[in-house]
C-alpha cells in the first residue's frame, strides 16, 4: 500500500474543493475510489463526472488507457488529476 498525494487540476480542483490531497491506496483504482467515497453525499456527483472524465499521471507518467486497478501507487508518490481542458 503507497501513502502519497492526488493533485488535482482546474475543473477536478473545484468539483474536490482542493488542491491537493493525501492518498494510501495501493492502486489508482483504490484511490479514486476513496476521494469519490469522501465526497459521497456532498455535491460528489459533479466531483465524479470530472473525475471520471479526468487523465492521470503517476508521478509524471500517463496512466493512458491502462485499467487504474492495475497501476500500483507508489509510497510518496504524486497522482495528478487532469480533467479535459477547453482551447487548442
Amino acid at each position: 500500500m503507497g501513502k502519497g498525494t492526488m493533485r488535482y487540476w482546474a475543473a477536478a480542483k473545484a468539483a474536490a474543493g482542493t488542491h491537493e490531497e493525501p492518498y494510501d491506496a495501493a492502486t489508482l483504482a483504490d484511490a479514486v475510489a476513496a476521494a469519490l467515497a469522501a465526497r459521497a453525499g456532498r455535491d460528489g456527483g459533479e466531483f465524479e463526472r470530472v473525475v471520471r472524465r479526468s487523465s492521470f499521471l503517476v508521478d509524471g507518467d500517463p496512466v493512458g488507457s491502462r485499467p487504474h486497478a492495475s497501476v500500483a501507487l507508489p509510497d510518496g508518490g504524486v497522482v495528478e488529476v487532469l480533467p479535459p481542458f477547453a482551447g487548442g
